[in-house]
C-alpha cells in the first residue's frame, strides 16, 4: 500500500509541476539549492548513483532509493526515469515519511 501512496503523491507533484526528472537537470536544482529531496531508482548505473548521491551529500540534500526506473516513471506518467527531484518542501517531507 505504501508504495501506491508515494507513486500517488509523485505523480500529484508532478502535476502541480514541482518536480524534475532527468540527471543533469537534477544535479542544477540540487546546485541551485532547489531540491529538497531526490529519488534515485536502484537500478540506475554505478556512475549515475555516485554522482547524484556525491551531490546530495555535499550539498545536504536527502536522497531516496526506489525500486526501479520503471516505477518511477510510471508514477510522474513517463517512460523510465531514473532520477526526480522533488522542489517542494511540503512534498519531500510527506514523501519521505511514505518512503521510510
Amino acid at each position: 500500500m505504501k508504495q501506491n501512496q508515494w507513486m500517488s503523491l509523485l505523480g500529484l507533484a508532478n502535476r502541480a509541476r514541482k518536480i524534475i526528472s532527468g540527471e543533469e537537470l537534477t544535479v542544477k536544482q540540487i546546485q541551485s539549492g532547489k531540491a529538497y529531496l531526490i529519488l534515485l531508482s536502484a537500478d540506475a548505473s554505478a556512475n549515475t548513483t555516485k554522482k547524484i548521491t556525491d551531490k546530495c551529500n555535499s550539498y545536504e540534500v536527502p536522497y531516496k532509493i526506489v525500486e526501479n526506473r520503471h516505477l518511477l516513471g510510471q508514477a510522474i506518467g513517463k517512460e523510465a526515469r531514473v532520477v526526480v527531484a522533488v522542489l517542494d518542501d511540503g512534498f519531500a517531507k510527506k514523501m519521505v515519511t511514505l518512503l521510510d
